[in-house]
């Protein structure tokens, strides 16, 4: 016997419901924010549009289809199976925290707050999911597009995969000093802000900005390319760390290593600090595009 189609949807607590959850009653929160000269019906109109949006996702899927609903929290703790459709209402950056709990299930992004959220990941209108679960369905996936992705792996086994970029640095944000060897063969002690290597999905968020400031020529990638991009941010010149190593690309099956010269640095995906890879002094990680990719109905 087969199973029906099973339906996804992944959210995250409102601002609303983190007042709530600090403060404990709505009106402690309504003080509260009255107090900082804002007004509780703000978060509330945000609050509404979020459950609406939820509440026509979950109407749109098949009655006789099976259906499961956890919020972005509890993505590590969730198991995804094969031939789940996955429905992430929010902004852009939840789909990203799906990416790297996911495999080949089709991602539909839904943008609840199409007036403030860009909507470059989570695209699609809420009462449009009917119709994008029926393609999804399909065979083909209803023809998801594929997005490049990145991994980066430690010598001590360690591994994290992201969709957007991995920052490797200071947990503090404080001056990283590691050796950057980029393909090629050359090397470089450098002391910086940081390493930014990017997708091309990275490349409209913290990537661009890089990008920009620097005036940089680079081209950068576009979403399903098989390329990455890498900026080192503030690069500082002393007698033992240099500045010419600070942009570049890597196409498939290059690798950007980071070889550890300060007590403590951490690797990190998506801005998710939380859930970061630590690496001592004289570590070394190889960052790169990651085997696998996210599957996203446009």
């Amino acid at each position: 016997m087969t199973l029906a189609p099973r339906v996804v949807v992944v959210h995250r607590r409102t601002e609303l419901d983190e007042l709530l959850a600090r403060h404990g009653s709505r009106g402690q929160a309504a003080f509260y924010l009255a107090s900082r000269g804002r007004r509780i019906e703000e978060l509330q109109a945000r609050h509404d549009a979020v459950s609406a949006a939820i509440a026509a996702v979950t109407s749109a899927i098949a009655a006789d289809w099976r259906r499961g609903m956890i919020e972005r929290a509890d993505l590590p703790r969730f198991l995804f199976a094969p031939g789940d459709l996955v429905v992430a209402v929010g902004q852009d950056g939840l789909v990203a925290n799906i990416a790297k709990y996911v495999s080949d299930q089709v991602v539909i992004g839904v943008n609840p707050e199409p007036a403030r959220n860009p909507g470059v990941l989570a695209c699609h209108r809420p009462d449009a999911v009917s119709a994008l679960l029926a393609a999804a369905s399909g065979r083909d996936g209803g023809h998801a597009e594929e997005l490049a992705m990145i991994t980066v792996a430690t010598d001590d086994g360690q591994r994290l995969t992201a969709l957007n970029e991995i920052y490797l640095g200071q947990p503090t944000h404080q001056t990283a000093r590691y050796t950057l060897r980029p393909p090629g063969g050359q090397a470089e002690p450098q002391a910086s802000s940081g390493v930014i290597v990017s997708t091309g999905t990275g490349a409209t968020g913290w990537c661009r900005s890089a990008w920009l400031e620097r005036k940089s020529t680079l081209r950068l990638p576009a979403p399903a390319e098989a390329r990455l991009a890498w900026f080192v941010r503030e690069a500082w010149p002393s007698p033992a760390t240099g500045t010419t190593l600070t942009e570049g690309a890597l196409g498939a099956r290059q690798v950007l290593e980071v070889t550890a010269e300060s007590d403590r640095l951490v690797a990190f995906g998506d801005g998710m600090e939380a859930d970061a890879v630590p690496l001592t002094w004289g570590q070394s990680a190889r960052i790169q595009l990651a085997a696998r990719s996210l599957r996203l109905l446009r």
